[in-house]
């Protein structure tokens, strides 16, 4: 009896290979960039994290094992290698180890830029996986992070060059570009975990991470793969606080309002059923106590996604709490 195992495409945030054993598959992702924040350690997490979220995007919740890929620069001094390279490694098992998995193995290598990444495995049965190619008519897209990690980084390093700062400091102080960072900081750093998790109690038909092709690409390449013929329509940007405004003042150079501005280690973009997805954003806010918004819905279509065009910019946080980050 010959069993037909489905080839499960590409199109997704992780590779799925049927494996010869006992109805197992092995789900395999990989990704790597740049520094994109000053501070190794966090680098690091925020490395780890960016490569967990692919897994963890397909309803993936466990992690076997993984494989750190480092480039140090060639640029860098004995010295600043001898202090960075093991405080990227340490953020990097520090957020393996909060994502209860470890690191095994890898490589580094010398390189003109130094490069952060590494490889996420495991090996898992087909109902441990969510195929994401399920939205229908009537559910809604869920997000469970805040835009805007691009404008954020980019305006701090702007807090040291002056011509690019007048453009945008009639928008900002340099307190509310510091607060951004540091909140850009700690929402990259975040492990899409609880939000996996909660996809198999509130029955997600699938998932995609926002990453480097911004809101509106990911959320075109989820609709691309679609069964139904659907399309998706965002209405709400939740924005982390006073970034909206920066973009604006920037003029079209983010696109963030248009979805295109890349992000890193971004928020989980789910389509859920519509009667369980209040009842999503509540758990995982109990849960995590981080928010996360209902954004859009999904129509009947030809497999493409939009943005409406005046979105509700939706300010997180929405107000300011002494000492608080969020």
């Amino acid at each position: 009896m010959h069993i037909h195992i489905p080839r499960i495409g590409i199109g997704m945030d992780a590779s799925v290979t049927p494996l010869r054993h006992g109805g197992l598959c092995l789900v395999q992702t990989t990704d790597f960039f740049y520094p994109v924040v000053d501070d190794p350690y966090m680098m690091g997490k925020i490395a780890c994290a960016n490569v967990l979220s692919d897994l963890y995007a397909m309803g993936v919740t466990e992690c076997d094992n993984m494989l750190m890929l480092l480039g140090v620069s060639t640029k860098m001094t004995e010295k600043e290698r001898d202090v960075v390279i093991p405080l990227i490694m340490r953020g990097f098992k520090d957020s393996a180890w909060e994502a209860g998995t470890s690191v095994t193995g890898g490589q580094t290598v010398v390189n003109p830029w130094c490069t952060i990444g590494g490889v996420g495995t495991t090996v898992c049965q087909p109902n441990e996986y969510i195929v994401p190619d399920n939205a229908v008519v009537g559910d809604v897209l869920v997000l469970t992070k805040p835009l805007g990690t691009q404008v954020a980084v980019n305006a701090h390093q702007w807090l040291e060059q002056p011509d690019r700062w007048n453009r945008i400091k009639l928008v900002v102080s340099d307190e509310d570009v510091r607060k951004a960072y540091q909140r850009a900081m700690d929402s990259m750093a975040r492990l899409n975990r609880v939000a996996a998790r909660l996809m198999h109690k509130y029955n997600a038909h699938g998932a995609t991470d926002v990453t480097g092709f911004g809101l509106l690409g990911h959320a075109q390449n989820l609709a691309r793969h679609q069964k139904n013929e659907v399309s998706f329509v965002i209405h709400n940007l939740p924005v982390i606080a006073k970034m909206a405004a920066v973009a604006k003042a920037c003029g079209n150079m983010f696109q963030l309002l248009q979805g295109h501005s890349p992000e890193t280690s971004g928020g989980l973009l789910i389509c859920l059923p519509r009667e369980q997805a209040a009842a999503y954003c509540k758990d995982i806010e109990k849960q995590e106590s981080y928010q996360a918004w209902i954004i859009g819905i999904v129509e009947k279509g030809n497999r493409t996604a939009r943005i409406i065009d005046k979105p509700r910019i939706i300010e997180v946080p929405a107000k300011e709490k002494d000492g608080e980050l969020w």
